[in-house]
């Protein structure tokens, strides 16, 4: 009897994973909602699109990619109990995270610089919110990467709870999923 109920705890979902799936949903429908609407608007007489994509974008692939393998592997230290790896790694993942949003700025400089803004009908108007939604949602990454970091360094918990470790591996990947869906997408319009 006891070993059926212990069986059955295991399958249920933790409470911050549920959470953390129901945020993710949310999420992908609304990044959905704008970039369909993205589409149709650009049927539209009026519209202007964007004519090429910058070339950091392509770099700052790589550094979110590079940061979601990093993340990956503090995730395995701290299973491994490797709490100096683990220190290493949560911050080397939030500081690419925040070197990406970085040269996602400098990217979007560039497209502005070129014309593309928010006046009139044209790409501007979605590129910009809906790229600043994503650097918004990166941002809150890095927030809980610095938060988990100073977990990481404090002398007076020892907690081995794997929970939030695998929640924020879980929502870093989604990020850069997401990014590279948001490229893939932009390709396709330009």
């Amino acid at each position: 009897m006891e070993t059926q109920i212990v069986m059955e705890q295991r399958k249920r979902i933790h409470p911050a994973k549920f959470t953390l799936w129901v945020g993710i949903g949310s999420i992908v429908m609304m990044f959905a909602g704008l970039t369909s609407a993205y589409i149709v608007k650009r049927s539209q007489p009026s519209w202007v699109s964007l004519n090429e994509i910058p070339r950091i974008f392509w770099y700052s692939t790589l550094v979110i990619l590079a940061s979601s393998v990093t993340m990956q592997m503090a995730l395995r230290s701290f299973k491994q109990r490797e709490r100096p790896q683990y220190r290493r790694l949560i911050l080397i993942t939030g500081l690419l995270g925040a070197l990406f949003i970085m040269m996602q700025w400098f990217g979007f400089k560039a497209i502005w610089a070129s014309g593309t803004t928010f006046a009139g009908a044209g790409a501007g108007q979605f590129l910009y919110i809906i790229a600043g939604l994503h650097a918004l949602h990166v941002l809150a990454g890095i927030i809980a990467l610095i938060i988990m970091s100073f977990r990481a360094f404090s002398t007076k918990r020892r907690n081995y709870n794997p929970v939030p470790v695998e929640v924020m591996s879980t929502y870093w990947h989604f990020v850069d999923i997401l990014w590279l869906y948001l490229l893939v997408f932009f390709m396709m319009l330009t």
